[in-house]
């Protein structure tokens, strides 16, 4: 059985950085993509960002391009979400998910695609 735990919010001012992290454990997370999502209060749960099982292929929400860089260590069992240049309106929690399916990351922003969520870690940007 997978789990997962986020780690690495915070509170941050507006053009910070925070870098947050997926830990896996009770299997190896190697076979699995991996979603970033977030969801702020009052609204639905949105895909912020996918990698693919290899790290081959990634995938970005219009909202983050440029700004977020999802990344993986599958030796040490985690995923990454950098996130640069911070705004007010990125405040969330901040889940991360994990399918194993031979699809690829197709349909990465489909809540429901996935079988494994972590707990989420909040993320505030504000002065």
């Amino acid at each position: 059985q997978l789990q997962l735990v986020e780690s690495g919010g915070g509170l941050v001012q507006p053009g910070g950085s925070l870098r947050l992290s997926c830990t896996a454990s009770g299997t190896t997370l190697r076979a699995y993509i991996i979603g970033w999502f977030r969801q702020a209060p009052g609204k639905e749960r949105e895909g912020v960002s996918c990698i693919s099982s290899g790290g081959g292929t990634t995938d970005y929400a219009d909202s983050v391009k440029g700004r977020f860089t999802i990344s993986r260590d599958n030796p040490k069992n985690t995923a990454y979400l950098q996130m640069n240049s911070l705004k007010p309106e990125d405040t969330a929690t901040y889940y991360c998910a994990a399918v194993s399916r031979r699809q690829g990351v197709t349909g990465w922003t489909t809540v429901s695609l996935y079988d494994y969520w972590g707990q989420g870690t909040q993320v505030t940007v504000s002065a």
